[in-house]
């Protein structure tokens, strides 16, 4: 049975990366997010349309590995329901709920999914101190969504149904290779997650939306400007109906511009299955480059070095 929906929305992602000053300097100059509460080797950074403390952390560490995803609760009280939850079912928790000591405080705790990666739950965050993106600025509003790439999608799939009442959207297939991708959602959103079929646990792309379609164009261009590897856009998805342009960031990690994704009717929705096969599921406009292996092994990236293993920080 399907646990009670605990959870509201994403928070961040946490990366690790051995080449921390490049990354850095990727992220906050040219991706377009605002670095605050910075350290020397640790940077958290937000994106300036959203409430959140920060969308990405940067950890300077010897092997490049996914830190941790993060979610929110409601309350302090659901934080509590969801550990008890997790550690009554055998998830391994990495510690018990307790306040905690990253930017805006709160209370949260982590544990670790079926394949290992770190996940952190929190409530009563600090809200942000953000603003509204004006007309033709090119930089992220929220993090949209995160896609992670799974060696058994079916057992993670069932994990976060299980566990966090995430719920199917969408499914991609394909003839030859069969379910490819799964969206999931924790709210009205098209999906906060998608679970893709890789070759090994690790981050398939994070997503970052901005203002509208004039903006993402925009903030496309300018990437490509500055030389940054486009390896897909731009153009529009199906399942989801959101833009996207995939990029590369300087340690090969893959981060998208979108817009306009889907807000669903949660009553009513029925999810689809999708012809991978067909170009218009992949991009319904025809603008993008076409999608074949070759791009699809650019989002495997590489192994995650952190499953089962808590990030220090």
């Amino acid at each position: 049975m399907t646990q009670q929906r605990l959870i509201t929305h994403l928070r961040h992602v946490d990366l690790a990366v051995p080449d921390f000053a490049k990354q850095l300097d990727f992220y906050s100059g040219t991706w377009g997010l605002k670095a605050e509460h910075s350290d020397s080797g640790l940077a958290f950074l937000a994106a300036e349309g959203s409430p959140e403390q920060y969308v990405v952390r940067l950890r300077e560490a010897t092997d490049k590995r996914i830190d941790l995803i993060s979610f929110g609760a409601a309350n302090a009280a659901d934080v509590d329901t969801l550990a008890g939850q997790l550690a009554a079912d055998g998830v391994q928790l990495v510690g018990e709920p307790d306040t905690l000591q990253t930017p805006g405080g709160g209370y949260g705790f982590r544990f670790f999914d079926n394949e290992g990666r770190t996940v952190e739950i929190s409530s009563d965050v600090a809200v942000r101190e953000h603003r509204a993106i004006e007309e033709g600025e090119s930089i992220p509003v929220r993090l949209s969504h995160v896609v992670i790439n799974s060696a058994d999608p079916e057992g993670t799939r069932a994990f976060y149904e299980k566990h966090l009442a995430f719920a199917l959207s969408d499914t991609l297939m394909h003839p030859r290779m069969g379910d490819m991708m799964w969206f999931m959602r924790i709210n009205a959103w098209h999906h906060s997650m998608a679970i893709a079929r890789g070759p090994h646990p690790s981050l398939h792309h994070a997503s970052f939306e901005l203002r509208g379609i004039d903006e993402y164009m925009r903030g496309t261009g300018r990437l490509l400007r500055a030389g940054v590897e486009k390896i897909w856009g731009p153009g529009r998805h199906m399942a989801g109906n959101n833009t996207f342009s995939y990029f590369l960031d300087p340690h090969g990690n893959t981060v998208e511009y979108t817009t306009e994704l889907d807000v669903l009717d949660e009553d009513t929705w029925h999810p689809h299955v999708y012809d991978f096969s067909n170009p218009e599921v992949s991009d319904q406009w025809g603008t993008a480059n076409a999608m074949n292996e070759f791009v699809a092994q650019r989002s495997f990236n590489d192994p995650d070095k952190g499953l089962f293993v808590a990030p220090p920080v």
